[in-house]
Protein backbone atom coordinates (compact mmCIF):
# COMPACT_ATOMS: atom_id res chain seq x y z
CA UNK A 1 0.00 0.00 0.00
CA UNK A 2 1.09 3.40 -0.85
CA UNK A 3 -0.16 7.04 -0.10
CA UNK A 4 3.22 8.78 -1.54
CA UNK A 5 1.66 12.43 -0.54
CA UNK A 6 -0.82 11.37 1.57
CA UNK A 7 0.54 13.07 5.27
CA UNK A 8 -0.69 11.86 8.39
CA UNK A 9 0.37 13.84 11.53
CA UNK A 10 0.73 12.37 14.84
CA UNK A 11 0.61 14.34 17.95
CA UNK A 12 1.35 12.49 21.40
CA UNK A 13 3.29 14.15 24.43
CA UNK A 14 4.19 10.45 24.71
CA UNK A 15 7.35 9.83 22.90
CA UNK A 16 7.25 5.95 22.85
CA UNK A 17 3.37 6.04 22.12
CA UNK A 18 4.38 8.94 18.92
CA UNK A 19 7.60 7.15 17.83
CA UNK A 20 5.28 3.21 17.99
CA UNK A 21 2.61 4.52 15.97
CA UNK A 22 4.92 6.75 13.33
CA UNK A 23 6.70 3.12 13.01
CA UNK A 24 3.45 1.08 12.44
CA UNK A 25 2.08 3.88 9.86
CA UNK A 26 4.85 4.01 8.27
CA UNK A 27 5.19 0.20 7.09
CA UNK A 28 1.77 0.53 5.80
CA UNK A 29 3.60 2.70 3.52
CA UNK A 30 1.88 5.82 5.09
CA UNK A 31 3.60 9.78 5.25
CA UNK A 32 4.21 10.43 9.10
CA UNK A 33 4.89 13.54 10.72
CA UNK A 34 5.62 12.81 14.46
CA UNK A 35 4.93 16.31 16.56
CA UNK A 36 5.34 16.01 20.71
CA UNK A 37 2.65 18.73 20.99
CA UNK A 38 -0.24 21.02 19.31
CA UNK A 39 1.47 23.62 19.29
CA UNK A 40 4.98 22.15 17.60
CA UNK A 41 1.89 20.37 14.85
CA UNK A 42 0.69 23.68 14.38
CA UNK A 43 4.00 25.27 13.37
CA UNK A 44 4.70 22.13 10.93
CA UNK A 45 6.16 23.19 7.73
CA UNK A 46 3.63 20.49 6.17
CA UNK A 47 0.73 21.05 8.16
CA UNK A 48 -1.13 22.70 4.71
CA UNK A 49 -0.19 19.27 2.96
CA UNK A 50 -1.94 17.07 6.46
CA UNK A 51 -4.23 14.41 5.20
CA UNK A 52 -5.36 13.33 8.73
CA UNK A 53 -3.91 14.10 12.50
CA UNK A 54 -4.08 11.30 14.80
CA UNK A 55 -3.96 13.04 18.26
CA UNK A 56 -4.02 12.45 21.74
CA UNK A 57 -6.78 14.32 23.32
CA UNK A 58 -5.27 15.17 26.89
CA UNK A 59 -2.11 16.64 26.43
CA UNK A 60 -0.45 19.33 28.50
CA UNK A 61 -0.36 22.73 27.73
CA UNK A 62 -2.62 22.69 24.96
CA UNK A 63 -5.16 19.84 24.19
CA UNK A 64 -6.50 17.98 21.23
CA UNK A 65 -9.63 20.18 21.58
CA UNK A 66 -7.36 23.42 21.81
CA UNK A 67 -5.66 22.33 18.65
CA UNK A 68 -8.65 21.53 16.59
CA UNK A 69 -10.72 25.01 17.63
CA UNK A 70 -7.82 27.01 16.60
CA UNK A 71 -7.36 25.41 12.99
CA UNK A 72 -11.12 25.96 12.99
CA UNK A 73 -10.75 29.36 13.87
CA UNK A 74 -8.66 29.66 10.99
CA UNK A 75 -11.16 28.07 8.63
CA UNK A 76 -8.58 24.72 8.17
CA UNK A 77 -10.00 21.76 7.53
CA UNK A 78 -7.84 18.71 8.77
CA UNK A 79 -9.93 15.44 9.86
CA UNK A 80 -9.15 14.57 13.22
CA UNK A 81 -8.81 10.64 14.83
CA UNK A 82 -8.53 11.35 18.89
CA UNK A 83 -6.83 8.99 21.28
CA UNK A 84 -7.66 8.30 24.82
CA UNK A 85 -7.58 6.39 27.74
CA UNK A 86 -11.31 6.60 27.94
CA UNK A 87 -13.92 7.91 25.76
CA UNK A 88 -16.75 8.88 28.30
CA UNK A 89 -20.29 10.06 26.36
CA UNK A 90 -19.03 13.89 27.07
CA UNK A 91 -16.04 13.31 25.39
CA UNK A 92 -17.76 11.46 22.13
CA UNK A 93 -20.59 14.37 22.27
CA UNK A 94 -17.40 17.27 22.30
CA UNK A 95 -15.89 14.96 20.06
CA UNK A 96 -18.80 14.96 17.65
CA UNK A 97 -19.48 18.97 17.78
CA UNK A 98 -16.29 19.82 16.59
CA UNK A 99 -16.57 17.05 13.68
CA UNK A 100 -13.87 14.49 14.67
CA UNK A 101 -13.84 11.80 13.06
CA UNK A 102 -12.84 8.62 15.23
CA UNK A 103 -12.02 8.70 18.57
CA UNK A 104 -10.10 5.57 19.80
CA UNK A 105 -9.41 4.56 23.37
CA UNK A 106 -6.00 3.26 23.72
CA UNK A 107 -4.65 0.68 23.73
CA UNK A 108 -5.27 1.03 19.81
CA UNK A 109 -6.15 -3.00 19.07
CA UNK A 110 -7.09 -5.20 15.71
CA UNK A 111 -5.60 -2.19 13.09
CA UNK A 112 -8.48 -0.13 13.81
CA UNK A 113 -6.37 3.02 13.70
CA UNK A 114 -5.42 1.67 10.05
CA UNK A 115 -8.66 1.08 9.01
CA UNK A 116 -10.34 4.86 10.18
CA UNK A 117 -7.06 6.37 8.45
CA UNK A 118 -7.44 4.85 5.26
CA UNK A 119 -11.52 5.81 5.42
CA UNK A 120 -10.57 9.21 6.37
CA UNK A 121 -7.92 9.10 3.32
CA UNK A 122 -11.13 7.78 1.46
CA UNK A 123 -12.65 11.39 1.60
CA UNK A 124 -10.62 14.09 -0.52
CA UNK A 125 -10.36 16.85 2.29
CA UNK A 126 -6.95 18.71 3.44
CA UNK A 127 -6.15 21.79 4.64
CA UNK A 128 -5.89 24.94 2.53
CA UNK A 129 -2.43 26.40 2.42
CA UNK A 130 -3.78 29.94 2.26
CA UNK A 131 -6.13 29.27 5.34
CA UNK A 132 -2.57 29.18 8.13
CA UNK A 133 -1.16 32.48 7.00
Amino acid sequence: MTHGQDIIFVVDNDLAVRESLRFALELEGLTVRPCGSGAELLRHPDLPHGRCVVMECNMPLMDGFEVLDFLAARRATLPAILLTSYASATLRRRAATVGVRYVLEKPILNGSLLERIQEVLGHDRQITPALLE
